[in-house]
């Protein structure tokens, strides 16, 4: 997830075109993308990167992203959406943390979310994320939704790793302390 230095995921019109999205950053993504075996999504952030992904722009820009991100197995998790038409997408409108629970048991690489800060927030309280990567963009927002806004427990979390990118940014790795 993505955060400006004060600590908005998204600006107030839920934008994200102040992302630091370079040659380094796009790197990284397709390394990370390589590491997991599934991505999980929300409903919001599902519906951007949907409108984003399997277009020419996107294949054309970031062909590597545009592929992994196209061939990868989705699951989108909504009560609201009634059909997904991005390739590779299942739509679950069960509760999501009862299919993680069960996701978590199964054999493979890691599970990744992008974005889907509402998601995050109910499966860190549900104990079921084992590591929170925060990049911290150099920008300040003034306004927008805050990262993880609705956590209602305290929860610790320990810095395991860090990288330092040319654009400014900044990866946090984090794992939860049990």
């Amino acid at each position: 997830m993505m955060v400006s230095l004060d600590g908005y995921f998204e600006g107030p019109d839920h934008e994200i075109d102040w992302h630091n999205v370079d040659p380094e950053f796009n790197e990284f993504a397709i390394t990370q993308l390589k590491e997991v075996d599934l991505i999980l999504f929300g409903r919001k952030t599902y519906e951007l990167m949907a409108n984003y992904w399997p277009t020419e722009d996107a294949k054309k820009d970031d062909p590597s992203v545009a592929r992994l991100m196209n061939e990868m197995p989705k699951i989108v998790f909504s009560k609201t959406l009634k059909s997904v038409n991005w390739e590779n997408t299942r739509l679950v409108n069960e509760d999501a943390i009862n299919i993680v629970s069960k996701l978590k048991e199964q054999a493979g690489k890691e599970i990744g979310i992008f974005g889907s800060s509402d998601l995050s927030v109910s499966l860190l309280e549900a104990g079921l994320l084992d590591e929170l990567r925060i990049m911290a963009n150099p920008v300040v927002l003034g306004r927008g939704k805050p990262l993880l806004q609705g956590i209602k427990t305290r929860i610790k979390l320990s810095l395991t790793k860090e990288k330092k990118f040319c654009s400014g940014n900044v990866l946090l790795y984090y794992n939860l302390v049990k």
